[in-house]
């Protein structure tokens, strides 16, 4: 017998683990979009050189997909652990590859913006 309200806490973190993976579809979806707007909508739309808005929005789409991909294996390695009774950290390479790679294309995305000619 397992102690009281260990089950209804899982039953919780479960359904929180599937919140947080839409979570990283959402995200992923917008990056996409993102992808779509930058490197398609606007060179169309602002008469620019078009290849550095495509290597942007490539890069966006890029981000997306991993953010979905990594949303799927985040979401399989909690709901394992919560099979074993064990918890799984995030770790420190998946906060630091988004911080670089979020750096890296907001920073093109305002580069290709103001010398985007």
């Amino acid at each position: 017998m397992s102690e009281p309200g260990v089950e209804d806490a899982t039953r919780r973190t479960r359904l929180a683990n599937e919140r947080t993976y839409l979570a990283w579809w959402r995200t992923g979806l917008t990056s996409i979009a993102v992808a779509v707007g930058v490197g398609r909508i606007t060179p169309d739309v602002s008469n620019v050189t078009r290849w550095p808005y495509e290597i942007v929005g490539a890069g966006f789409g890029l981000l997306g997909i991993g953010f979905i991909w990594f949303g799927y294996a985040r979401t399989r390695a909690v709901e394992e652990a919560l099979d074993r009774g064990t918890f799984v950290p995030i770790g420190l390479r998946l906060p630091l590859g988004l911080l670089v790679a979020g750096g890296v294309l907001g920073a093109a995305a305002v580069i290709v913006v103001i010398f985007g000619h």
